[in-house]
């Protein structure tokens, strides 16, 4: 079966427009290897792409994207995690100097934890996936009210858990610790194209 033809049609404004503009550099990578300096672990939504939303070009980012943008504990159990793979081949192999978990508003994942029900049976993978994000959900509760409120400060909060789910990793806890790895935090208002930001520091949130 052919590709949607709005996929076709979109390629052909890559080939005329971006690759046209950056051939060179498109030939350089494909030639080499890739050299980021930057992981960004963001959410599958489609609203919300790293790459658009910081102007990024070709090799600049290294993107790891799931459901709710979650980091899992280090767990070497002999199963399958995409996620903490792509984050041992980013931080062990393309040496990365800085890894962001990056959040957004009106997240899906997020809003089924917060106001319960489908699509998180438990059942499914995205279920036992955002199992974790319960606790979290949780633990922040008692401080709001039910609605948008509390769904911003779960995805606060899912963020600063991923970020603390990072530093379980031996040899990235170890990078940091030395100052050869950064560890950042930030969160995207998809209605108004604002990215928050998180100081570990003050443990507070603020706009860039």
């Amino acid at each position: 079966m052919a590709l949607p033809e709005h996929l076709l049609q979109g390629y052909g404004r890559f080939r005329t427009g971006r690759y046209a503009q950056d051939e060179e550099r498109y030939r350089t990578l494909g030639a080499g290897v890739q050299q980021p300096k930057m992981m960004i672990i963001a959410c599958c939504d489609s609203r919300a792409a790293p790459e658009t939303i910081f102007d990024a070009g070709p090799g600049e980012i290294f993107v790891m994207r799931n459901v709710a943008n979650l980091v899992p504990p280090y767990a070497p159990d002999g199963g399958h995690h995409a996620t903490s793979a792509a984050i041992e081949f980013a931080v062990l192999s393309l040496g990365v100097k800085d890894v962001v978990v990056m959040g957004h508003g009106r997240c899906g994942g997020i809003r089924a934890v917060v106001e319960g029900g489908d699509p998180l049976s438990a059942g499914d993978f995205i279920g036992k996936w955002m199992s974790d994000v319960r606790d979290v959900a949780d633990a922040v509760r008692h401080d709001h009210e039910h609605g948008s409120g509390l769904q911003l400060a779960v995805e606060h909060a899912s963020v600063e858990h991923s970020l603390a789910n990072l530093r379980t990793f031996p040899w990235l806890r170890m990078r940091e610790n030395k100052g050869d790895v950064g560890l950042h935090g930030a969160w995207f208002d998809i209605a108004l194209g604002e990215l928050h930001s998180y100081d570990s520091a003050t443990k507070a949130w603020g706009v860039v």
